[in-house]
């Protein structure tokens, strides 16, 4: 039977640039920032905050670009996976499905939704009607995708069978001005509900560990 999933998608912070010396990000955003005006001599151990603050506020968001971070997702849909990989100034590697045995069907589902509902009537092709639940469809999508592997076919031309609800991992790595763009634009109130509330989780956690950066997101 196919695994439906409601809100299981997560995200893990993989890595958060830092200096070759053991600088913060906001350390290495200030240290690289002073160099357009030449005023590294102004840097003291508490004084990147306060500068990063002021570069935010006027714009100058390219300057935040020098530090980055790396975030894995997991238990999240295609369609998830197909939202994400638009922001091109960031950095993908992405579970295949070209090569790997889908089998083990895992199908995310609106949170709203209830997968047993039998809610759609299929016309069958000797004319009957069948009414069929979400869960249902799933397995038996789940059994024909299976039944393709033991027939012989390879993942990559199984996978035409498979729904964009099935899950997937991607790993996610940009600077920090486009993780600002991401957030910007993926936790808003009409960004898709999955995106949203995983992308709303991963901002939460960043503020804490990166703060200045996305406080005013």
């Amino acid at each position: 039977m196919a695994e439906i999933l409601k809100r299981k998608g997560y995200h893990r912070i993989l890595a958060i640039m830092i200096g070759s010396e053991g600088e913060s990000p906001l350390q290495l955003i200030e240290l690289a920032g002073r160099t357009a005006y030449q005023s590294r001599g102004k840097i003291t151990p508490f004084s990147a905050e306060k500068f990063v603050k002021m570069i935010i506020k006027r714009g100058h968001e390219s300057v935040i670009e020098h530090s980055a971070m790396t975030v894995e997702f997991n238990n999240v849909s295609r369609g998830f996976t197909h939202e994400i990989v638009r922001h091109r100034l960031a950095s993908f590697t992405q579970e295949s499905t070209r090569y790997v045995d889908k089998s083990s069907f895992r199908v995310v589902i609106p949170p709203d939704k209830d997968k047993d509902e039998k809610i759609v009537t299929l016309k069958l092709p000797n004319e009957e009607e069948l009414a069929v639940s979400f869960q249902e469809w799933m397995d038996l999508n789940e059994q024909m995708y299976r039944g393709l592997r033991k027939k012989g076919w390879i993942p990559q031309d199984a996978r035409q069978v498979l729904p964009i609800g099935i899950t997937s991992q991607i790993v996610v790595t940009a600077n920090f001005r486009e993780w600002r763009h991401i957030f910007k634009l993926r936790t808003v109130p009409n960004a898709h509900w999955e995106i949203r509330e995983v992308m709303g989780n991963l901002l939460k956690e960043v503020k804490e560990k990166v703060p200045v950066i996305f406080d005013d997101i």
